[in-house]
């Protein structure tokens, strides 16, 4: 598929999630996905309530170190948790730009933005691998589960790198693959999803590495278990992309045998990690 088609489909796929207020990732509510990643019941009352959508795979804040006055990027900001959060961080003092090529997730995030009265917060709308943002800026630049749904991952590390003052901070929440996905697998996942696009681990950080910075880590990561998915009554939704909401699923007893054996896969095969790196 050609990068712009999967753009397009992407693009879609986090247009619907606004209108429905579903999670991407497998919850029956996004405060409790939210939570699965790390957020804090403080965190999240702090945040308009509405820009909890239940996405992401992990919480690039809680290890950003954020200190006042700092400006911070984030690459798909989508409804603009992240953003609300870090700007109570860097406070007036500081600047956050959330970066999103969805047209109706950045309307949602400025529409919460200017009720919240949030005057150091301001959404662009773009694409990651061309941010619409000039060089040598930022202090920071976060993402939560949006570089693995790029087609160009290698072009994204370059544009953070671009708008990373000298010295800048890199922090990313990301899926990664630590085996790769049989290909029958594969084709089960359509632009959208959690897991498609993910890259096999080692090469994700040569491929931070090779935009330029150092220091490359993962700082945390974490592994789902069939029987955590299986409790989840959206699991169907996640993985093979049900046309069922998530409140007409009662459980993963509606998956036949051959969708347990995938979701079986799939949790040896992924992992969230968050990642840290300099621009020296």
């Amino acid at each position: 598929m050609k990068e712009e088609e999967m753009r397009k489909k992407v693009r879609e796929s986090y247009a619907r999630i606004v209108t429905r207020q579903a999670s991407c990732c497998g919850s029956a509510t996004p405060n409790e996905a939210s939570k699965k990643m790390g957020y804090t019941d403080e965190e999240l009352r702090s945040a308009p309530e509405s820009a909890n959508m239940g996405l992401g795979c992990g919480n690039p804040i809680a290890l950003a170190s954020l200190k006042k006055g700092e400006t911070v990027v984030d690459l798909g900001s989508g409804g603009g948790l992240d953003c609300f959060l870090a700007a109570k961080k860097v406070s007036e003092k500081g600047r956050v730009i959330g970066v999103d090529m969805t047209p109706e997730m950045i309307d949602k995030a400025r529409h919460d933005a200017q009720k919240g009265k949030y005057k150091n917060v301001e959404f662009r709308l773009g694409e990651i691998e061309n941010l619409p943002i000039a060089d040598g800026i930022a202090d920071v630049v976060i993402s939560n589960c949006v570089i693995n749904l790029a087609p160009n991952k290698k072009r994204v590390f370059e544009e953070a790198f671009r708008v990373l003052k000298s010295g800048g901070r890199l922090m990313v929440s990301d899926e990664v693959l630590i085996k790769e996905l049989p290909e029958a697998i594969k084709k089960r996942f359509t632009p959208g999803n959690c897991v498609q696009g993910a890259m096999m681990k080692d090469e994700y950080i040569k491929t931070i590495e090779r935009a330029g910075f150092q220091n490359v880590e993962i700082v945390k990561s974490t592994q789902g278990s069939f029987e955590e998915i299986a409790n989840d009554p959206n699991a169907e939704i996640m993985v093979f992309n049900s046309k069922k909401n998530a409140a007409e699923l009662k459980s993963i007893s509606e998956l036949d045998e051959n969708q347990k054996m995938i979701l079986r896969e799939i949790t040896t095969t992924v992992m969230s990690v968050q990642i840290a790196a300099i621009k020296p």
